[in-house]
């Protein structure tokens, strides 16, 4: 299973425990990530609201260069999934646009390299049986809420992958490594992105309604594939317990640090200490390490 990787600005920077958790899990799936030679930024999360056809073209550009490796692309952030997704979408429905489209990125770009998610990636290409084979079962007894988030399954007609208001994926990689996927509600509710500077008040408030319906579920932790909305629930934690008076402690982790987990994997590797909420206590209390 050979792709052209497309880790974006965030997995070389605030998301670093992304891209080793990552590069962890997919040496042991047979996943190999070849990464896009001279890859832009995709324009996440800004670009769309400032230039219609820049915030198309600076994901065009991706997909030409991975077009020219002959690959799909694997994109593991959601908000890059979603901006190169659309991008493709938008190439090959509207020749007008393809060619517009290409004259400004330099590059003809023809939408024929398919964007997958990695989430897509682990749930259909590896599957969940080679996933509980590589993983074991050292998770049992911890009880994890899946969160999409916005930008992972929708909109469903350019992402093409999941149930937008009902998703199951990230569920059945939870099941398929031990642990236990808790039924909430809050699964896809918006944790407000990129408002976390401009609008912290708002961030704030829904991180909280978030993590309340996790904790009420009997969730141990989150899990998640959104970079954004990893800062956000992991980052502004502490603000939503004082705005709530309520006490939260959920470690937010990736799924892609889960699954290293339940495989074994060095935690160091994993960059598990990288987070706001330590969760480390947590995991040593559940044998998980």
């Amino acid at each position: 299973m050979r792709y052209a990787y497309y880790p974006g600005c965030t997995l070389h920077s605030s998301a670093k425990e992304y891209r080793l958790s990552t590069e962890a899990i997919a040496e042991r799936l047979g996943i190999e990530l070849a990464e896009i030679p001279d890859w832009n930024c995709c324009g996440a999360s800004s670009a769309h609201a400032l230039n219609h056809d820049l915030s198309l073209a600076l994901p065009a550009r991706n997909l030409a260069l991975a077009e020219g490796m002959g690959l799909d692309v694997v994109a593991p952030c959601a908000a890059c999934f979603n901006r190169l997704a659309y991008a493709q979408h938008a190439v090959v429905t509207d020749e007008a646009t393809a060619a517009r489209i290409g004259q400004i990125a330099g590059r003809p770009v023809t939408g024929e390299s398919r964007v997958r998610s990695l989430l897509d990636v682990v749930v259909s290409d590896v599957g969940a049986e080679a996933l509980a084979e590589a993983a074991g079962s050292k998770l049992e007894g911890l009880k994890v809420a899946a969160y999409y988030g916005c930008l992972l399954v929708r909109p469903p007609k350019v992402v093409d992958f999941d149930d937008p208001e009902q998703p199951t994926s990230l569920d059945s990689v939870i099941e398929a490594v031990g642990a236990e996927a808790v039924d909430w509600s809050h699964k896809t509710e918006c944790c407000g992105a990129g408002l976390a500077v401009g609008r912290t008040d708002i961030v704030v408030r829904l991180v909280g309604e978030i993590l309340a319906a996790a904790k009420e579920a009997g969730a141990d932790l989150v899990i998640t594939a959104c970079p954004m909305c990893q800062a956000n629930l992991d980052t502004r934690q502490r603000a939503a317990e004082s705005a709530s008076s309520e006490t939260f402690n959920l470690p937010i982790l990736y799924f892609t640090q889960l699954i290293g987990l339940a495989m074994g994997v060095d935690p160091r590797r994993l960059s598990l200490q990288s987070h706001t909420v330590d969760g480390w206590d947590l995991l040593v209390s559940k044998k998980v390490i």
